[in-house]
């Protein structure tokens, strides 16, 4: 695992990267840093996927997700309204495309928070879109965090575990690693990502930007061909 603090660049996104995809293993923390990022930055829009589960203990809905029924979810994935969609563990989650579409046609700086397969199907559908992977301190650390939630099954619990060990050995598809130890320190490299709105084509060196740029300067990657 990484130290804090330093990210691991796999490939980078030439350009302007407006979209930003931020996914990771279940239990990792992602919608706790995605709830963060919504105080301290919320010029950055943030997409609400919609889910079949149900909500949560604290979850609102509109918030966190929409929660709708399998009937709706099929309606929407056969109107061709979801930019991604997947089933995980039994239930079904996806990106309505129509206010991702809109924020970028406007651009605004759009930020998804999605599953490993959803991240592979907005890679081939906007091939710009900078791939974020979150990942655990250790896989110690990631059992902890699903034990710990008290908010499902045995059985649900060991089916997350087997799926999140397939989700890490995903981590090279992305353009960067970012490893959550620090809830705040993850929410500064993500505002400095999307704040740098790209890289030098040539260099891959990420220039300095409107806000905590400084987080990310002089970092470089490859970018990888599709």
């Amino acid at each position: 695992m990484l130290a804090a603090g330093q990210p691991r660049l796999h490939r980078g996104a030439p350009g302007r990267a407006l979209l930003t995809v931020l996914s990771g293993p279940s239990a990792v923390g992602k919608s706790t840093v995605v709830s963060r990022l919504r105080v301290v930055c919320p010029q950055i829009w943030q997409s609400v996927s919609v889910t079949t589960r149900p909500p949560r203990s604290g979850e609102q809905d509109g918030r966190e997700y929409r929660f709708i029924s399998e009937q709706e979810f099929d309606a929407m994935a056969a109107r061709g309204d979801l930019l991604e969609s997947a089933r995980y563990v039994g239930y079904r989650y996806g990106t309505p495309r129509a206010p991702v579409a809109e924020r970028l046609d406007r651009g605004v700086p759009a930020l998804l928070e999605i599953d490993v397969a959803g991240a592979r199907q907005v890679r081939a559908a906007v091939p710009g879109a900078l791939l974020v992977f979150l990942a655990p301190p250790s896989w110690a650390e990631l059992e902890r965090r699903l034990a710990g939630r008290n908010t499902e099954s045995a059985e649900t619990i060991a089916r997350r575990l087997e799926a999140a060990r397939a989700e890490l050995a995903a981590e090279d598809e992305f353009d960067i690693t970012l490893v959550n130890t620090s809830v705040g320190d993850v929410c500064k490299q993500l505002v400095a990502l999307i704040s740098a709105q790209g890289a030098d084509a040539e260099s891959g060196v990420v220039r300095q930007g409107i806000s905590c740029n400084s987080e990310l300067e002089g970092t470089r990657w490859q970018r990888l061909r599709p």
